[in-house]
């Protein structure tokens, strides 16, 4: 059995992606017609055995991700569920803390996904790497190239070129370290939770020596908040190199971040483009009365489009467009490359 945690984050993240993310949870905000982790689930439905998917974060529940989750779980027939952490617990706090339900049913492994990525997920090709690695591998982390300069962005992996362990990670170096990056999707064995509680327990210890030795306490005080912040890369992933424990899945196919409003119409592109072998259903096509299509665009059901309209390519952003939900294109006009989420 195959459970998947999807990492949603909070509202006090993606400040980068407002205006878009002020009245919409950013993890919901369409890409190619469907909220950003549709994508993930969709990815998630296709790996067997895959039990159930949860999403972990710190927004309160509401009608729009109730929304999202009753039909997710009705298009793919998969469990989903969301748990909420009561503050933003760091990328592997909210697995510790809901470790319990993660581990209910003794699935064999699950994935961990961030939910500001996008791309053509592997999920099921990682899984059968991870599978010959035998029992001895706790964490399989999907990696790809990027440049050197870019590289600095994000986490670096320095692999053994044979067997594709992971030897040494650093999360945002100052200087180049590898071309090989972290790309905040992981696979996991159960009993990476050894790991966790021995990170738990140190912050902890750590949390009360400061306050025993700062001259300010007498001993622990059970009023304070507990540091259940944990973070994969630099707690968990940092020690982890080296120890035959740790190990990289590389894919040559699309992946990008979604940090910004830009981010998503270059995802825009991309998961237009797989739709041509994924869902050609989904891509709007030419024909009498219906506006010219050049390319891959997406119209959502709800839009409204006057049939002189030119739906069509732009040289520099590639040929895709998409028509937003509710949106309305009354007169004659040429879209190139748009993206088109509100009502005008």
């Amino acid at each position: 059995m195959i459970k998947t945690i999807i990492l949603i984050g909070g509202p006090m993240k993606g400040t980068r992606f407002r205006p878009m993310s002020l009245e919409l949870p950013k993890p919901l905000f369409p890409v190619a017609g469907y909220p950003i982790i549709y994508h993930h689930i969709e990815a998630c439905s296709k790996v067997p055995h895959m039990k159930e998917v949860i999403l972990i974060g710190f927004y309160q529940p509401n009608d729009a991700l109730n929304k999202f989750i009753s039909s997710v779980q009705q298009e793919f027939k998969i469990q989903v569920r969301y748990l909420q952490e009561y503050t933003a617990l760091g990328t592997a706090g909210g697995l510790y803390h809901f470790r319990d339900q993660i581990l209910a049913g003794n699935p064999d492994s699950f994935f961990v996904m961030n939910s500001d990525v996008c791309g053509d997920f592997p999920l099921k090709e990682m899984l059968s790497f991870t599978v010959q690695k035998g029992g001895g591998s706790h964490c399989t982390i999907l990696g790809t190239e990027a440049t050197r300069q870019q590289s600095l962005n994000y986490g670096c992996i320095v692999e053994n070129k044979t067997t594709h362990e992971v030897l040494h990670y650093v999360e945002k170096p100052e200087t180049y370290i590898s071309t090989i990056i972290n790309c905040g999707v992981y696979l996991f064995s159960p009993d990476i939770f050894c790991t966790l509680e021995k990170i738990f327990k140190k912050n902890q210890e750590d949390n009360y020596n400061f306050q025993t030795g700062s001259g300010c306490y007498s001993g622990y005080d059970p009023s304070l908040q507990l540091n259940e912040k944990i973070r994969l890369e630099q707690d968990i992933f940092v020690p982890m190199a080296g120890s035959g424990k740790l190990y990289v899945y590389h894919t040559d196919r699309f992946w990008s971040q979604i940090k910004t409003t830009g981010a998503a119409i270059y995802a825009n592109r991309h998961y237009l483009a797989l739709y041509q072998d994924w869902h050609r259903e989904r891509l709007a096509r030419n024909g009498e009365l219906k506006p010219q299509i050049i390319g891959d665009v997406y119209i959502h059901p709800t839009a409204d489009v006057h049939p002189t309209a030119v739906l069509g390519p732009n040289v520099s952003v590639g040929k895709h467009a998409v028509i937003g939900e509710g949106v309305r294109v009354r007169e004659s006009i040429v879209l190139e490359g748009a993206v088109l989420q509100v009502n005008f």
